[in-house]
């Protein structure tokens, strides 16, 4: 039987209800444990597109039945030679041809924008778990992809936080951090600090460790951070902060986030966690992680349960993790292919 890869436009309500069923039947078999999010909040993640980039989205038709659906990232500031794809294949139809069909229309598609590279992720066995290849990482290798980076998530279980040895790392941190102030907040950072967490942003994806990826570090401003908030309040997300703001000069040095969907109540992910280079030693970054997580807490009674994912050889940032309690659930593998 024929497979038909169209593409269809966010204007597309129909195309949306199609591609919202099948991301959740997918969910359903290979992350259970998190989230999907409702129906409206898929839609506007669809009307509101992450900054800079075009979006590309296709389903695959058999007999006039959607059985998968590409979402791809086309990077237009940097990175413009990479394009990131989301393949999803309904759990009835796999094994068929459905995920070849619609990675050779991504190939098409990368290569009409001039692109160079597709990069995925698979997720799969933990580093130290049980041997094996998941269905994934052998549709990626078969492919002819290249593994080149291997993300671990961890999560932490927000019921049972043993609260006495979280107010004594945060007395050993804050005991290292007398030149600094902590300020938390939630949306929109004040002005006085944007321009510090531009800059602060633009330096993540040279602090933390990106393997054999292909990618360039964002050229981040004022103005494009202001854009970026924009868009999360129109996706209507949730987001807690909290910064160190060093006293001497004012500027705020140390920064994390964690970021909530319209529709959950109960989960959340840990987002970026960074301390400027000249500011490091002081026990920022658990610093800032526990007032923000008292923060969350506070505000959102029904949390559950928090997730974060690093680079499995990202030590540093790991410990702080392990030592407010996130254990590791899942390995996730970054696949570079070229075209």
């Amino acid at each position: 039987m024929e497979i038909a890869v169209t593409p269809y436009q966010v204007t597309d309500e129909a195309a949306l209800d199609e591609a919202y069923r099948l991301v959740v039947a997918a969910h359903a078999v290979d992350l259970p444990d998190l989230p999907v999010g409702d129906r409206a909040q898929f839609g506007l993640v669809a009307t509101n597109p992450p900054y800079g980039n075009l979006i590309h989205r296709a389903l695959a038709w058999r007999d006039g039945a959607a059985v998968g659906h590409l979402w791809m990232r086309l990077p237009e500031l940097e990175n413009t030679g990479n394009a990131s794809v989301e393949l999803v294949v309904d759990p009835a139809h796999r094994r068929q041809g459905v995920g070849r069909a619609l990675l050779g229309y991504a190939r098409r598609v990368a290569a009409e924008h001039g692109r160079e590279r597709l990069i995925a992720e698979t997720i799969g066995a933990l580093p130290d778990g049980p041997a094996g290849q998941t269905s994934g990482a052998a549709f990626a290798a078969a492919a002819g992809a290249q593994a080149v980076l291997t993300e671990v998530r961890r999560r932490l279980d927000t019921s049972p936080l043993d609260q006495p040895t979280l107010a004594a790392l945060h007395a050993r941190a804050k005991a290292r951090a007398g030149d600094y102030r902590m300020v938390t907040w939630s949306g929109s950072v004040a002005e006085e600090y944007v321009a510090d967490l531009a800059r602060l942003e633009g330096r993540l994806l040279i602090d933390a460790p990106t393997g054999d990826l292909t990618i360039e570090a964002e050229k981040m401003s004022a103005d494009r951070f202001r854009e970026i908030e924009r868009i999360q309040v129109a996706r209507r997300r949730r987001q807690y902060h909290a910064g160190a703001v060093h006293e001497q000069t004012g500027r705020m040095v140390a920064w994390t986030m964690i970021d909530m969907g319209p529709s959950d109540t109960w989960h959340a992910q840990q987002e970026i966690t960074i301390v400027d280079p000249e500011h490091r030693g002081h026990r920022l970054g658990l610093l800032v992680k526990i007032e923000n997580l008292r923060q969350a807490l506070a505000v959102e009674p029904e949390l559950q349960a928090i997730d974060t994912w690093n680079a499995a050889v990202n030590d540093h940032m790991i410990s702080i993790n392990e030592q407010l309690g996130f254990r590791a659930r899942d390995a996730w593998t970054c696949w570079q292919l070229t075209l």
